[in-house]
C-alpha cells in the first residue's frame, strides 16, 4: 500500500469518527431536555429489596438516527454504589434489537428493576449514567440525579416472635382432673359411688350387698374427708331407682321404699362413724336414663335396634310393656341389664384442698420431686425472676424427662431472655416428646423466625393452627417482612405495639398506629418514640415529632445517627430543633 493511500484511509476513518463524535456531543449537550420521573419520587425498601421504576422521554429532534444509548441507574451512597441493570435504546438507523427512539418525534422508555437494600443506602444519590455510542465511537453523559435517599421505615420491624408456655399436656377426655395432664387446680373435686342391689320388687337390704368392699370403702372415703383438713366434705347422696319393667304405680312405691332403706342405713354408718350430715334424697320410680346406658355399654346384639324401637315410645306404660316384650326375646335383657337398675346409688362428693402457694413454691426449690406435674408447672409462675423460673422448669425436666412441657417451657423462658439460639434446642427436644403438638410447632416457629429464615418460620406457623393468638402475631411480623402490610394488619388486629403500629404507618393508617403506640404501655420504649415522630413527620405535627424524637434518643442514643439518615424527617434535616435534637 502507498503512504498516499494509507493518509488518505487514516483522513477518512478520522473524518467518520469526527462525524459520530459531532452527533454524540449534541446529543450530550442537549441531555438535559431528557425528562426522568422516578417512582416512587423517594426510593423505598421493602422486603429487603429496593424497587425502581422511570419513565423517560426524549424530546422530538433529539435522537440521532445513528446513535445508541445504554442507560445505567446507580445509587451512590457513602461507601459505595449499586447498580441497576442497564437498559439500551436505539435510533432508527441503528441495527438492533432495543427499544426504538424517534428522531422526528421523539418518544418514551420505561424501566423496572429491583436491588438489594443496605443500610448505607438510606444517605445516597440516584443518578442516570450513559453511554452513547456511535458507529465506533463512544462518549459517556454528565451523571444525573434524578432522585435522593431511600425511605427505610419498612426496616423498623421488631423480629421478636412470641413463645407459648405448655399449660396442659393433652386433651384429657375422662371427665376428671389429671393433674398429670391439666394445669394446675388447687380445689379438685372428687367423688366416690357405690350401688346397693335389690331383689326384683323387693327392698329389704341385703347382708351380702351392705357388706361389700365398695359400700365400706365410700363410708370409709367420707369419713376420712370430714375428717382431713385437707379435704371438703360437700355431700352426701342417696338416690333409688327401679327397673322401667313393672307397672308405675308398683315402681313409685319401689322406688321410695328403697330410697328410705338405702339411707337409714347409711345414716346410721355415717353416725357410728362420726360423720354428722345431713344426706340428700332422691327416687326415680322407672330407671329409663340408666336402662339406655347400661345397655349402651352392653355386648348384647342389636342393641342400636332396640334402643331405637323403645325411643318411639314417650308413654312409660307402652314402654314398660315393649320392655316386657323385648326382655322375653333378649334373655340377656332380663339377666344382666335390669337387675343392674334395681338399686340405691350412694354418692359422696368431696373438694379435695391442694397445697398452699408457699408449699408448692418451697418444694419446688427443694424437692420437686415431692410435687406433681401441675404443682411442679405452676410454681414457676409464682416467681418474678427468670431465672428462677428456668430453674424450676429444668427441674421439672428432671423430674418429668417424658413431658414436653418441661423442655418448652424452659424454652419460653429463654426466649423471654432473647436468647432464641439457646432457646431452639429445647423447643426441638419438646417436638421429639411431641411432635403433632401446635404450641411446639409455634414455638419452634418463634425460634426460626428469629434466626432470619422466614419461609421455614410461616410452615411451621401454619402447622400451630389453634395454639394461640400469639400464632398470628408471628404471622404478622412474617407477612410485615414480606411486604405484605394489609395482611400483617389483619393477623395484629388483638395486639398494639411497635410492630402493629408500623404495619399501620404503611398502609397509610397514621391515625391508626399513634393510637396504638399511645396505648403499648413498656417505659421507656425508644422505638415506640421514634414511631411517634415518624407519625408526627407524615402529619406534619411538629410537636409530636420533636417531643417523641427527643424522648427516642434519650432513651437510647443510637436513635440520632437512625434520625439523620431517616428520609421521613428529609424536611426538617436543615431544621434547627431537629439538628439540636440529633447532633
Amino acid at each position: 500500500m502507498t503512504t498516499r493511500l494509507r493518509i488518505v484511509i487514516v483522513f477518512a476513518l478520522a473524518s467518520i469518527m469526527l462525524s459520530g463524535c459531532s452527533g454524540l456531543k449534541k446529543m450530550k449537550k442537549n441531555a438535559d431536555q431528557i425528562q426522568y420521573r422516578v417512582t416512587p419520587e423517594v426510593l423505598e425498601t421493602h422486603a429487603g429489596k429496593v424497587d425502581l421504576g422511570i419513565d423517560g422521554r426524549f424530546p422530538a429532534k433529539y435522537f440521532n438516527k445513528k446513535a445508541t444509548l445504554v442507560i445505567t441507574p446507580v445509587l451512590k451512597y457513602n461507601g459505595g454504589e449499586t447498580a441497576y441493570s442497564p437498559v439500551t435504546v436505539q435510533g432508527e438507523k441503528v441495527m438492533g434489537n432495543n427499544r426504538v427512539i424517534s428522531y422526528t418525534s421523539g418518544g418514551n422508555v420505561t424501566y423496572k428493576d429491583a436491588t438489594n437494600f443496605n443500610d448505607a443506602m438510606r444517605l445516597s444519590e440516584l443518578e442516570v449514567r450513559i453511554r452513547a455510542s456511535k458507529g465506533a465511537a463512544t462518549l459517556d453523559f454528565q451523571p444525573v440525579v434524578i432522585a435522593k435517599g431511600v425511605l427505610a421505615t419498612s426496616t423498623m420491624v421488631a423480629n421478636v416472635p412470641k413463645a407459648i408456655l405448655g399449660v396442659r399436656r393433652e386433651a384429657n377426655n375422662s371427665g376428671k382432673y389429671d393433674p398429670y395432664i391439666d394445669p394446675f387446680q388447687r380445689i379438685v373435686p372428687d367423688e366416690m359411688v357405690a350401688d346397693i342391689l335389690y331383689l326384683i320388687n323387693r327392698a329389704e337390704l341385703r347382708k351380702e350387698e351392705i357388706s361389700k368392699d365398695d359400700i365400706q370403702q365410700l363410708i370409709s372415703y367420707t369419713t376420712d374427708a370430714n375428717q382431713d383438713d385437707r379435704k371438703n366434705l360437700k355431700g352426701v347422696e342417696v338416690s333409688a331407682y327401679a327397673s322401667p319393667d313393672g307397672s308405675l304405680d308398683l315402681n313409685t312405691d319401689l322406688s321410695a321404699k328403697r330410697e328410705r332403706s338405702s339411707s337409714s342405713f347409711l345414716e346410721s354408718e355415717l353416725k357410728k362413724a362420726g360423720v354428722d350430715i345431713n344426706l340428700r334424697t332422691k327416687y326415680t320410680p322407672e330407671d329409663w336414663d340408666g336402662f339406655k346406658e347400661k345397655l349402651e355399654q352392653s355386648n348384647i346384639q342389636d342393641k342400636e335396634l332396640i334402643l331405637r324401637v323403645l325411643s318411639m315410645y314417650t308413654d312409660p306404660e307402652v314402654r314398660e310393656r315393649e320392655i316386657k316384650n323385648l326382655s322375653s326375646a333378649f334373655t340377656a335383657i332380663a339377666d344382666e341389664i335390669l337387675p343392674q337398675l334395681r338399686r340405691a346409688k350412694l354418692q359422696t362428693s368431696v373438694e379435695l384442698i391442694g397445697k398452699t402457694d408457699e408449699e408448692i413454691l418451697a418444694l419446688a426449690e427443694s424437692n420437686p420431686s415431692a410435687l406433681n406435674p401441675a404443682e411442679l408447672l405452676y410454681a414457676a409462675t409464682l416467681v418474678e425472676d427468670l431465672d428462677r423460673k428456668l430453674k424450676i422448669y429444668n427441674s421439672f425436666q428432671t423430674v418429668y424427662p417424658n413431658d414436653w412441657r418441661g423442655p418448652n417451657n424452659a424454652g419460653y423462658v429463654l426466649v423471654q431472655q432473647m436468647k432464641y439460639t439457646d432457646a431452639k434446642p429445647l423447643f426441638e427436644k419438646a417436638e421429639r416428646l411431641k411432635n403433632d403438638e401446635p404450641i411446639i410447632k409455634n414455638n419452634l416457629g418463634a425460634a426460626t423466625l428469629a434466626e432470619g429464615n422466614i419461609e421455614a418460620a410461616e410452615v411451621l406457623f401454619g402447622a400451630a393452627s389453634g395454639a394461640g393468638n400469639e400464632v398470628n402475631y408471628n404471622l404478622g411480623i412474617v407477612s410485615l417482612k414480606k411486604a405484605d402490610y394489609s395482611r400483617a394488619n389483619q393477623y395484629f388486629r388483638n395486639f398494639a405495639d411497635t410492630n402493629t403500629a408500623l404495619a399501620k404507618i404503611l398502609t397509610g393508617d397514621t391515625n391508626g398506629a399513634l393510637k396504638d403506640l399511645e396505648s403499648f404501655e413498656r417505659p421507656n420504649c425508644f422505638m415506640k418514640e421514634y414511631l411517634k415522630a415518624v407519625v408526627g413527620a407524615r402529619t406534619a405535627r411538629e410537636s409530636l415529632l420533636f417531643d417523641s424524637l427527643k424522648k427516642a434518643v434519650e432513651y437510647n442514643a443510637g436513635m440520632k445517627q437512625m434520625a439523620k439518615t431517616d428520609m421521613e424527617f428529609v424536611k426538617y434535616f436543615d431544621n434547627a430543633q431537629f439538628k439540636a435534637i440529633v447532633q
